[in-house]
């Protein structure tokens, strides 16, 4: 697919692209990097279209809403735009448009990770080496 003039998708037969398959369409809108990462994005249950899982060949077209899941971060959009091909990053923004209960609960999750505990928080201070030489003279005690 290339880009005219007035930047509507065009298909490599100057045919107006109405339907795309769902692994394309995550790879042209920089959901993922690669074809094949999109493909295993579909396939481990991540995508759904409508509310329900697919396989990477459903097609999908203007209107359809999309609930993708990238690591911890839900996302809902509704799909504004189709191409079968990747291009620059500002057209590809125009391809999906996410809802307002999505980015409000997007946003919401990533306040929480920034104000939970990190891990290992509650474990105090790293030993000194003291601490650690009395620590082994106790498991030698308790092995013996």
């Amino acid at each position: 697919m290339f880009y005219t003039n007035a930047c509507s998708p065009v298909n490599r037969h100057d045919k107006p692209v109405e339907r795309v398959r769902i692994d394309k369409w995550l790879w042209a809108a920089r959901f993922a990097k690669t074809r094949s990462a999109a493909t295993e994005l579909v396939l481990a249950g991540h995508v759904k279209v409508g509310g329900e899982r697919v396989k990477p060949a459903r097609e999908i077209a203007v209107g359809d809403t999309v609930e993708i899941r990238l690591g911890q971060i839900p996302r809902t959009v509704v799909v504004t735009g189709i191409a079968d091909r990747r291009g620059p990053a500002k057209v590809a923004a125009t391809l999906y448009e996410e809802t307002p209960e999505s980015s409000e609960q997007r946003e919401r999750l990533q306040l929480e990770r920034r104000l939970a505990r990190p891990l290992g928080a509650d474990l105090g201070m790293r030993p000194t080496k003291q601490d650690r030489r009395r620590l082994e003279a106790l498991r030698k005690q308790r092995r013996a």
